[in-house]
């Protein structure tokens, strides 16, 4: 299974990719604020869809969900929302992330076709192991326009885990690239361009590596972008738009910002 709007994306590498949250600091700019991303520069985007209980974030984006969850903000409305930005014009990849318990009561084969049904183009799940995700990668695999579930590895995991979590990979793969919750870091961590040598080493998969978590500054980003085949970037997307008086025009210029300091590396298409 191939997603030709996620494979365009990396083919000129390292890819840009931001994330925000659907309601945050309100529903219409949200949606103002992804398309201001893509205006940008962003080759892909991780699409926020909140939960109570947001494990794997830090407090810059838990205090983001939260807000939206106080906006109203569903998986349904989430779903919605990706509609009315392909009806805006935005063509990039749209990859929902969300944690596993609202998309199970939401039923995953109805998720799954109205996700493709508004053009996204995968998920994003990071409480949900690859041995308990079979019955999700089953309904994506069944959709009218089949998805990916993108895959973690994370600085926990064990080399002989590493091609059993790649091995089937789609999309992309999501490499942490360190131990605890995402959120704005003075600095990347020691040892990484080690860690994503390794994972290279030991992935049986081609699919690009993307690497997120504590990514802050347009130059980190780049340090990272030499390493791997795409950055995410969320907090620090986050904290600016919530800081801004005109939260749009932050968006827009932080993802030009990171772009600018990505073009020099990137691969020609």
């Amino acid at each position: 299974m191939t997603n030709t709007r996620l494979a365009a994306a990396f083919e000129r590498r390292p890819a840009f990719m931001p994330y925000f949250p659907i309601g945050y600091p309100t529903p219409d700019i949200s949606l103002d604020v992804i398309e201001a991303l893509a205006r940008g520069g962003a080759d892909l985007i991780e699409v926020g869809l909140s939960f109570s209980d947001p494990l794997a974030d830090g407090p810059v984006v838990q205090r983001a969900t939260q807000i939206a969850l106080q906006q109203g903000t569903t998986v349904a409305k989430c779903l919605a929302a990706v509609a009315e930005l392909r009806r805006r014009g935005v063509t990039i990849p749209l990859v929902l992330m969300g944690y596993y318990n609202p998309l199970l009561a939401y039923g995953l084969p109805r998720l799954a076709a109205e996700a493709a049904q508004a053009g996204a183009d995968g998920f994003i799940v990071p409480d949900l192991p690859p041995e308990e995700a079979g019955e999700l990668e089953a309904a994506l695999a069944s959709a009218p326009r089949p998805l990916p579930l993108v895959r973690f590895i994370a600085p926990t995991t064990t080399p002989e885990r590493v091609p059993v979590i790649t091995a089937g990979a789609q999309g992309f793969i999501y490499v942490v690239s360190l131990t605890g919750v995402t959120g704005v870091r003075a600095a990347l961590p020691a040892g990484l361009a080690e860690f994503i040598g390794r994972v290279r080493a030991l992935t049986n998969s081609q699919v690009p590596l993307a690497v997120g978590f504590g990514i802050a500054t347009p130059e980190q980003g780049r340090t990272v972008g030499a390493l791997a085949d795409g950055i995410i970037v969320g907090s620090a997307v986050v904290k600016a738009v919530g800081a801004a008086a005109d939260p749009v025009r932050a968006a827009e210029e932080l993802a030009r910002a990171f772009r600018a300091a990505l073009e020099p590396l990137r691969q020609p298409a």
